[in-house]
């Protein structure tokens, strides 16, 4: 989906640093100080406008999030709302998600959440998919021995493709939901695509997987 470009973006985020970190590399192996506590480290890679993140935050304010978004002219959202509801256990990096190695220490972080990214559906695309073995190498060393990938997505192919990926990475599947909202689990934070699509008509997927 195109978005409107933001010609103030630059400049918002630059006020709004202490929320959206620069060189957010050289925080690496010290997240938890960036946090000021020892709070567990979750991360959302694609975090959009920021409605999953926040809802998160607040339901859990003993966990610490880390949201990446690439688009500046989506994050500047979740900035604003970071910022309207004082949510201290946020932080959020303008930044390819490509290289996560660089931004996190082994061990670091405790969940990966992939929400509704993109499915990449060309073969000749498989390697952009965030659940593609070299990024599943990523994740297995950035997590603690007990971290989970939780991966939601209203289309089927990369559902099972990532299926496929983790098992054949060896991943231990925790819980394959071929219906997430139909069994009405409550603690579920919906992220904008997840209302959109679901009121579609989409079956919502889920599932979490281990190394």
């Amino acid at each position: 989906m195109r978005q409107r470009h933001k010609p103030w973006a630059d400049d918002y985020l630059k006020e709004k640093k202490h929320i959206v970190l620069e060189n957010p590399g050289v925080h690496k192996g010290e997240w938890k100080k960036v946090f000021g506590n020892e709070n567990p480290i979750h991360v959302e890679i694609g975090s959009g406008k920021g409605q999953f993140i926040t809802g998160m935050a607040k339901q859990y304010p003993d966990i610490n999030f880390v949201g990446i978004e690439v688009a500046k002219s989506i994050i500047v959202s979740t900035v604003q709302k970071v910022d309207e509801e004082a949510l201290d256990n946020i932080r959020l990096l303008n930044e390819d998600a490509s290289d996560m190695l660089a931004l996190f220490a082994e061990n670091e972080v405790e969940q990966v959440y992939l929400n509704f990214s993109d499915p990449w559906p060309k073969n000749r695309h498989e390697k952009r998919r965030l659940t593609y073995k070299s990024f599943l190498e990523q994740y297995r060393n950035i997590l603690v021995d007990s971290g989970q990938i939780v991966l939601k997505t209203d289309n089927r192919g990369l559902f099972e493709y990532s299926l496929v990926s983790f098992s054949e990475y060896g991943m231990h599947l925790m819980e394959v939901n071929l219906d997430l909202h139909a069994i009405g689990d409550e603690t579920n934070v919906k992220t904008e695509y997840e209302e959109k699509f679901s009121s579609q008509g989409h079956v919502i997927y889920r599932c979490r997987a281990k190394f």
